[in-house]
């Protein structure tokens, strides 16, 4: 059921749709070294089968799980020899590769920088925590999104038209909401369900609706699926139980991915985001000690980790919690957008320059030290945005001091 050609691909059209980045380099047939990270089935190997398609390249194909050393080094060495006799670069494709050691990515450094082949690799990790910077540097990133439903349809239905068996069953489906819930936007396991649901279909002569799918499609709720929707469903529920200030169902939702074998490592990660987003300035102290926990599980290791990770847990869960600093930057971000680059006010540059000190660049900017208190009251923001208020204090006792200081400081310009 895989697309035969780029043109059948669905999806991730802001890097391969017409006049996009890799598009172009595709055209070009110089395409470089990358990374796509992405979460599961949206897809990351199918892009790379169709891009060596596409040029015409040798493929190998690799899984991180699976594969060592040795096994990139066999093909780095069969890529040699078939440069030897001026065959084409072939392209190497490293599932999972945040799942390689330092030592297995050092491995493929040589091979990469001297362009014996061409690294495709695919993570559902941020690479910058999971690839060593020598390899990030020779690699451009490529982030493919979440498939939306349209596209998980068309998916679906080009499934159904060109697929032989299927279209040999003569397939019909009136309904696609179990399938695509069911999926959890992973297009491999909605091609999957479809195999199932099909098979059934044809057996029964029955079209496919919600109510038959849910009937043949079993799914064990209580299974942690690393790679699957299970592993979005917990995180979501773990990170809500913690905004929810809610520490039992946290160190509950916890404990499932422990069990579940998940990275300790991408957890600290969550926690430090939480620390900022859910809590902020309603306790500054979240986010020293989420950095610490991420910190402390780096050099301690597994199983010791999992209390640092609970002591976390618990404390952020049971923390005051504040949104301010998430919203204040979104709605700063939208208003970049709708504004554009605004000059920056003349008191506020930078003047290395005899001649932008005659322009009287920064010549009437007050230095807050030089006063009382530390403050002085002067504008910050552009002329056009002059008042604008971006942060707006929550309502907790930290934050209630700090809406405070502003008020005393600005005497009301911003609201405060």
């Amino acid at each position: 059921m895989r697309p035969q050609s780029l043109a059948d691909y669905v999806g991730q059209q802001h890097i391969i749709g017409a006049g996009a980045v890799l598009q172009n380099a595709i055209e070009q047939k110089a395409i470089p070294s990358m990374i796509f990270w992405g979460p599961p089935g949206v897809g990351k190997t199918t892009l790379a089968l169709l891009i060596a398609k596409s040029l015409d390249r040798p493929f190998y194909s690799l899984s991180a799980i699976q594969s060592g050393v040795k096994d990139v080094r066999e093909v780095i060495d069969k890529a040699e020899q078939m440069r030897q006799f001026n065959q084409e670069q072939p392209i190497l494709f490293i599932d999972e590769i945040h799942r390689f050691s330092k030592s297995q990515q050092d491995s493929l450094l040589g091979a990469v920088e001297r362009g014996t082949v061409t690294l495709i690799g695919a993570t559902t990790e941020n690479p910058s925590f999971e690839v060593i910077s020598a390899l990030l540097s020779r690699c451009q990133v490529y982030v493919l999104n979440e498939l939306s439903k349209d596209e998980l349809i068309q998916i679906v239905d080009q499934a159904v038209e060109t697929d032989e068996y299927l279209k040999a069953d003569k397939i019909h489906i009136k309904e696609y909401e179990a399938l695509l819930q069911l999926s959890g936007g992973d297009a491999r396991k909605l091609l999957n369900i479809l195999e199932l649901v099909s098979q059934a279909s044809v057996h029964s002569q029955q079209e496919i609706t919600n109510d038959f799918v849910a009937k043949h499609v079993q799914q064990n709720r209580v299974r942690y699926d690393k790679s699957g929707d299970q592993h979005y469903d917990i995180i979501s529920a773990f990170i809500k139980s913690i905004r929810g200030s809610d520490p039992n169902a946290a160190v509950y939702w916890l404990a499932r991915m422990i069990e579940g074998g998940e990275d300790p490592k991408f957890i600290a990660r969550r926690l430090l985001i939480l620390a900022s987003e859910d809590i902020g300035n309603a306790n500054p102290n979240a986010l020293l000690l989420a950095n610490n926990c991420f910190q402390a599980v780096n050099v301690i290791g597994w199983p010791e980790s999992r209390i640092i990770l609970s002591q976390a847990v618990i404390y952020l869960a049971s923390s005051a919690k504040s949104n301010a600093s998430y919203e204040a930057i979104n709605k700063a971000q939208a208003l970049v957008r709708k504004t554009g680059s605004l000059s920056v006010p003349i008191h506020l540059r930078n003047a290395p320059t005899k001649l932008m000190k005659e322009l009287d660049y920064g010549t009437e900017y007050m230095y807050a030290h030089a006063y009382a208190g530390n403050f002085v009251e002067q504008e910050y923001l552009p002329d056009e945005l002059k008042g604008t208020k971006l942060y707006d204090p929550g309502k907790n006792a930290a934050e209630d001091k700090l809406r405070q200081s502003l008020h005393d400081k600005w005497k009301g310009k911003y609201g405060y």
